[in-house]
């Protein structure tokens, strides 16, 4: 898959799907290959105006993610991931192409797409634990009453927070505030879980932890999760197929499966990376090497 041409085209957008179980580069196959395609992007541009410009954050992007897969989003700051991410989740809508889930095209949020944020203040700070969790259940109809708190509290015991179910979010660490989140998120149950970058502003340390815990989690539930960042060994890390943003606007570089699980910093993983920055930067790269040779 490639990118859409030059933004002074002005053509008609590209809505053609890409192929879901194409493994490129004779990579392993994702491990939810067999699944059911769940969410299309078809050709969707994004456009916001300023006070002086209008801004395309992406343009002409396709993908699609099928059940189960974790599919991971990467490309470099301000090339409208997260605007893009904030579609999915209905809170914005496209300037060009759309996107449906399970075949229904999303003009609004819902409870089958719950997002989990990067900010550590996405919790309400007057409730508990445990009622930041139920909260979501209770205000959708989802469920109610003791139902809705053994549901969350299954979802807590996952993330291991059930010992802190009656304390409040200042009194979590960082890395514990973004599991409630991840808590709140599953407990809904919902066809996809958005994360926007949900471990940016953790340390190293624990952010590597949260990153173990988070596939942990997938291997017991198999959910499915759409996950965008901008670090390159975390896209590797965590997803079982990537796609690539370019830089701003954020285009269609490629969309590639990582290695197996468990071989993240095997030789495989280390060239897999550089291939990707190779390909994310390859613009900036030429450039400088041009400037460089005059």
């Amino acid at each position: 898959m490639t990118g859409g041409p030059a933004l002074a085209s002005k053509t008609t957008p590209d809505t053609r799907l890409p192929s879901a179980s194409a493994a490129p580069r004779g990579r392993a196959a994702p491990e939810s290959e067999a699944g059911q395609r769940l969410l299309d992007v078809r050709g969707v541009t994004m456009r916001y105006k300023t006070q002086a410009h209008l801004i395309t954050a992406t343009y002409r992007v396709s993908f699609s993610v099928l059940q189960g897969d974790r599919f991971v989003v990467v490309g470099p700051s301000g090339c409208g991931k997260s605007t893009l991410l904030k579609a999915v989740g209905g809170y914005l809508t496209p300037t060009e192409g759309e996107i449906t889930l399970k075949g229904e095209r999303i003009t609004k949020p819902g409870p089958d797409r719950m997002m989990v944020f990067q900010e550590f203040d996405q919790l309400l700070p007057w409730k508990t634990v445990l009622e930041n969790v139920t909260f979501p259940l209770k205000t959708t109809g989802a469920l109610s009453g003791k139902a809705a708190i053994d549901r969350a509290m299954q979802y807590l015991e996952k993330v291991k927070l059930a010992d802190f179910a009656h304390s409040y979010p200042h009194m979590l660490s960082g890395g514990m505030k973004q599991r409630v989140a991840i808590a709140r998120g599953m407990a809904m149950e919902p066809d996809i879980l958005l994360m926007d970058e949900p471990f940016a502003a953790l340390d190293a340390l624990t952010r590597s932890r949260m990153q173990d815990e988070l596939l942990a989690l997938w291997d017991e539930t198999r959910f499915t999760v759409l996950f965008v960042t901008h670090s390159i060994p975390e896209a590797i890390k965590l997803g079982n197929r990537i796609l690539l943003l370019s830089p701003h606007p954020g285009q269609v570089k490629a969309e590639i499966n990582s290695v197996p699980r468990g071989q993240e910093n095997s030789n495989e993983a280390t060239a897999l990376g550089r291939e990707i920055h190779d390909m994310l930067f390859a613009d900036q790269i030429k450039k400088a090497s041009n400037a460089s040779g005059e």
